[in-house]
């Protein structure tokens, strides 16, 4: 480490112009961002099939394919975006175009002579994310190419319209924010709401194209088969509050269908991992708040496990590192989307990006050790999930 720090040292003393930027951005947390695992794009599928939040299907050809992976490489490349930011982006181009670079031959004809995916019509948007000319987006040339397009939607100090408009690195507290929100915050849509629907349709493009964080120093990306299954909460800890199914939404009062499993419990109280696995993520997610995902092996077959809603200081866990079952890996906490201290739980048999099922009906089958031993908790605990 020494020797490291050394180099860098020579570096910066002969070459004083590269030097300098060679060391900060070596040593900055944010360029560690840049480099996530699970971000390297592997081979383009010829199509993918996923369901979207409403249910509806739909089915990517391997040119909107390409056009994703376009913009997965460009936010891996750019410093402080991340897998969270990769994701919004891909709900923005999702919900705008489906992943098509559209031109538009109503406001600009020569749009037509750029290789396209197709002609669009709204007002005078082009491209994947129907970004604007007239809006300072772009010329039509620029706007007419895919990684040009990433560039500006990610924006921040590599973007190439210095913040104006504002790309996602530009908007203070994205990355707590919504995913669906922060989307908005860049399109600036007259139908703000559309964004989340493609969330689950992006996490499953991610999965798709992307490489898994490896458990083995050959390389070997399968996750071991789980030596057991645990309740995640200690037994009298925790009271169930709100179950898996339609219900109404406490924020909005519509009816709205949880996907997870809610546990009220005091803050602090420890969660532990459901099964053997490999964290896949870890750290601030929309209105999950602080979340970890953990992916397993369950009889064979691939299982993730979420769990939600932990403050900054409940999370004990990182990305790739590899848990046992049974193991506190955070504390119930109340960020997010939440009205009180409790667990959120999700798992979707299939991996993350497939739909999730009732957690405690998925326990009670695999019989997990400790379920059903809750206790009273008193009413201000009672709280519901994003």
């Amino acid at each position: 480490m020494a020797r490291f720090f050394g180099i860098l040292l020579v570096l910066a003393l002969t070459l004083p112009s590269i030097g300098l930027v060679t060391v900060a951005t070596l040593l900055s947390p944010a360029a560690v961002a840049c480099t996530i695992s699970g971000l390297n794009v592997g081979e383009i599928p010829d199509s993918l099939t996923a369901r979207t939040r409403d249910g509806h299907t739909v089915t990517l050809n391997r040119q909107q394919l390409t056009h994703a992976a376009t913009i997965i490489t460009v936010g891996s490349e750019t410093v402080g975006v991340g897998r969270p930011g990769v994701l919004i982006a891909l709900m923005a181009a999702l919900t705008e175009s489906t992943l098509r670079m559209l031109a538009n031959p109503g406001a600009y004809p020569e749009s037509v002579t750029f290789p396209n995916d197709g002609d669009g019509s709204d007002h005078d948007s082009l491209g994947l994310f129907q970004m604007r000319p007239i809006a300072g987006w772009g010329s039509v040339a620029e706007l007419m190419d895919a990684s040009y397009q990433a560039r500006a939607f990610y924006g921040g100090p590599t973007g190439p319209n210095s913040g104006s408009p504002r790309g996602l690195l530009d908007i203070e507290g994205w990355q707590s924010a919504d995913p669906g929100v922060a989307a908005q915050s860049v399109e600036v849509s007259a139908y703000p709401d559309r964004y989340q629907n493609y969330q689950t349709v992006a996490e499953a493009i991610l999965d798709a194209l992307t490489t898994r964080p490896s458990n083995a120093s050959n390389g070997d990306p399968r996750v071991p088969e789980t030596t057991r299954i645990v309740f995640p909460l200690p037994p009298g800890t925790y009271t169930d509050t709100s179950s898996y199914g339609w219900r109404t939404d406490p924020f909005t009062g519509e009816r709205r269908f949880h996907e997870g499993s809610d546990f009220a419990a005091a803050g602090g109280t420890p969660i532990l991992a459901i099964a053997d696995g490999i964290v896949t993520f870890a750290g601030p997610r929309g209105g999950f708040g602080n979340l970890i995902i953990i992916e397993h092996t369950v009889n064979g077959e691939p299982v993730a496990s979420f769990y939600a809603h932990m403050w900054d200081a409940g999370v004990h866990v990182v990305a790739g590192s590899t848990v046992a079952a049974g193991q506190h890996i955070g504390d119930v906490g109340s960020s997010g989307r939440s009205t009180g201290t409790h667990l959120h739980l999700e798992v979707h048999p299939g991996g993350p990006s497939s739909p999730p099922v009732n957690a405690i009906d998925w326990l009670t089958e695999h019989g997990a050790q400790g379920l059903g031993v809750g206790s009273f908790v008193p009413a201000g605990c009672i709280a519901t999930a994003a």
